[in-house]
């Protein structure tokens, strides 16, 4: 193999590898994206959540024995 295929078939891996960084980096960019809407979904959810049972389980110690026990 001559000096110029190599040198050739370098470049063409280097551009087959340099187009496959953009492509993982654009996907690494898009699951990011995706993660912090995910995490903001389920923050919000937690609250949503609180705030129902927060008065529920605040009364959870004041309540009596059932009259059966």
């Amino acid at each position: 193999m001559s000096d110029e295929n190599r040198i050739i078939e370098l470049e063409t891996k280097l551009a087959y590898h340099e187009d496959m960084i953009e492509s993982l980096n654009g996907t690494i960019v898009q699951q990011q994206q995706r993660l912090l809407y995910l995490e903001e979904r389920f923050k919000g959810l937690v609250a949503r959540l609180s705030s129902i049972e927060g008065p529920a389980h605040s009364h959870a110690g004041d309540t009596e024995v059932p009259p059966h026990y």
